[in-house]
């Protein structure tokens, strides 16, 4: 079984993020980079798919030359080879472009499953995945806290609400994780050395027959209009209460608008 695990890398969340002002998008040089949390589940349950049914795991990720290093840590936590778009015209693509994208470097590689994570801790969109099966024509499965491949058959326990509902599909197809799934491995030392020399194929936007004006922040379907920096936050305001406690908590919430 060949398995594609999505993986994106993302501003550290425990770091400030801050927007470039020059294009109001996402500066992703004011902060450490790290792999999308809930994708390292789906390295996770790519890695044990492929322990249990045999084949090969390959990372895909679009993004610059940095998310090299996030690459290279999936490989090191056990993938077998990744694929990297990168493009400085890609800078500032929507998350319809980027599937679009992703859909063109899906057509490079042969897979029978395609692993994501439910979102990305720098957008919380949660929609890629559903945009990737339909750019690609693939049966989609979401939000799997459990998955069963027998076969050419894919089962999963889609979690909801009040409990679980039972999803299947034929190859290939393209599901997404929640944090419920499995508990990511760390890589080893040993895993640390074998990952420098596994491949990494990069791929171009011409490479994926794509131009300029398909792709980047003049194609992209959203835009941030303005931003502000958010000010300091200011001292709180104490209420002591001396028989009118609730009166002056009731005054302030007001001034806020809050009541």
């Amino acid at each position: 079984m060949n398995i594609v695990v999505l993986m994106k890398q993302v501003p550290d969340t425990y770091a400030e993020r801050k927007l470039n002002p020059d294009d109001n998008t996402l500066d992703r040089d004011a902060s450490d980079a790290v792999i999308n949390e809930i994708d390292e589940y789906a390295i996770e349950e790519g890695l044990r798919l492929k322990e249990e049914h045999g084949g090969e795991v390959t990372i895909l990720t679009m993004g610059p030359d940095r998310a090299m290093e996030s690459i290279r840590k999936a490989l090191s936590m056990g993938a077998d080879k990744g694929v990297h778009v990168v493009d400085p015209a890609l800078h500032g693509c929507c998350v319809i472009t980027t599937a679009k994208v992703l859909a063109k470097a899906l057509g490079t590689i042969e897979y029978d499953l395609v692993i994501g994570g439910s979102e990305a801790t720098d957008s919380r969109l949660s929609v890629l995945p559903a945009l990737l099966a339909e750019a690609t024509g693939l049966p989609q499965l979401s939000g799997a806290r459990k998955v069963t491949v027998d076969g050419s058959s894919v089962t999963i326990e889609r979690v909801t609400d009040t409990g679980y509902d039972v999803v299947q599909a034929s190859t290939p197809a393209v599901l997404s994780v929640v944090e419920k799934i499995n508990d990511p491995r760390y890589p080893s030392f040993k895993g640390i050395m074998a990952a420098k020399s596994k491949p990494v194929t990069q791929l171009s936007i011409a490479d994926l027959g794509l131009t300029e004006g398909e792709v980047g922040l003049a194609a992209a379907t959203t835009a941030v209009a303005s931003f502000e920096v958010a000010p300091p936050r200011a001292a709180g305001v104490v209420v002591k209460d001396e028989g009118n406690g609730g009166a002056a908590i009731a005054e302030f919430l007001a001034t806020k608008k809050l009541i």
